[in-house]
């Protein structure tokens, strides 16, 4: 094989951090993997069993795009899940239409494992020390981190910006920067500097605003493409958003907060139902006590976790009267559809709000 070209998929802008690790601690070159499009998920589609979710055929379709590109190196992160089983499954489809790669997924024992990704890294740059490794992984983290927490001033302002796309060029520039990060004071001094830029941006936020939860499944819930940019339709409507789930919350904080979340549903859950099921009926009670107007649950098709879990938030929606829309998305899913449906919840719970 010549030189090793490294591809993961898509999620959001977390390409930005994962890039700057793999670049750091590898002698590979980091494929800047297309932006998914309609083909990303044709093409993830034509070679998918025809059930699994479509998280898997959107990955599936990232990979297909890199390899026609010529990456040679594949890497895989899915969990939580059955998609923790997923990554043979894909290695084979790939082999089976005729391409020559390396694969490697991260995860061990379905939770991905600090050792586990240093033995992958290890085997693609056998001079890699682990202090090194620690030392990109934290700063890595951090920034992720950073991101997050810009993200969360973001979705409860964007709605509100007095010129459009004024966050959204914001953060383009902001994450070009972090992609140059010298270092943990470099990435805090950055972080900082942006943080006071977001709020300079001049916004017209009403005292009171309608406020709209997000809960549902990971990757649809964290990759607009996947749910047809449905925050930033619900940001025209000028709906302040929140959701928990991020990378931070599903990497570190998370394992923190089990205990909590089970005795906020505990009238409702007894044990973690899988995934994100649990985490989403303990956010839809925790955001409808904190006062919000209404709740969006999205999934993939087929997600058994989130299927188990609406039978049980529509027992929370009746019990804290909070609305609860809900969101199936597939290869066919309109977005026409998608904004006939948010207007109505939009108007729905406007008159609520009014009474």
């Amino acid at each position: 094989m010549n030189k090793k070209i490294i591809a993961f998929p898509h999620l959001a802008n977390y390409h930005v951090p994962i890039e700057y690790l793999l670049k750091h601690l590898i002698d590979c070159e980091v494929m800047k993997v297309p932006p998914i499009t309609k083909r990303t998920i044709d093409l993830g589609s034509k070679y998918s069993p025809e059930f699994v979710c479509m998280p898997f055929k959107y990955n599936l379709g990232n990979f297909i795009e890199a390899l026609e590109l010529g990456a040679n190196v594949l890497m895989q992160a899915g969990g939580g899940c059955r998609y923790g089983y997923y990554a043979e499954v894909q290695k084979q489809i790939l082999e089976d239409l005729g391409y020559n790669f390396e694969f490697y997924a991260l995860v061990e024992s379905d939770k991905i494992a600090i050792m586990t990704i240093y033995k992958v890294l290890k085997s693609l740059n056998p001079k890699l020390k682990m202090f090194k490794y620690l030392y990109y992984l934290a700063i890595t983290f951090k920034m992720i981190h950073y991101m997050d927490k810009i993200d969360v001033y973001i979705r409860k302002n964007i709605g509100f910006e007095v010129i459009s796309n004024s966050f959204d060029n914001l953060l383009k520039e902001m994450l070009k920067e972090f992609s140059k990060t010298k270092g943990f004071f470099h990435l805090a001094k950055i972080y900082r500097k942006y943080f006071r830029l977001f709020r300079k941006i001049e916004i017209n936020k009403p005292k009171k605003v309608l406020k709209i939860g997000i809960i549902g499944e990971l990757y649809d819930i964290m990759e607009p493409f996947s749910n047809h940019n449905l925050e930033k339709m619900l940001a025209k409507m000028n709906v302040e958003i929140n959701r928990y789930t991020n990378v931070t919350y599903l990497v570190i904080t998370k394992r923190f907060k089990i205990k909590k979340m089970l005795k906020t549903c505990g009238k409702y859950c007894k044990y973690p139902i899988g995934a994100d099921g649990m985490d989403n009926v303990a956010n839809a009670i925790t955001l409808a006590l904190e006062g919000y107007d209404g709740l969006i649950h999205i999934k993939p098709f087929g997600c058994t976790p989130e299927i188990g879990a609406m039978h049980i938030l529509n027992k929370v929606s009746e019990d804290y009267k909070i609305p609860i829309l809900y969101f199936t998305f597939d290869a066919q899913t309109s977005i026409e559809g998608i904004r006939t449906r948010l207007e109505a919840f939009y108007d729905m719970i406007k008159m609520r709000r009014s009474k």
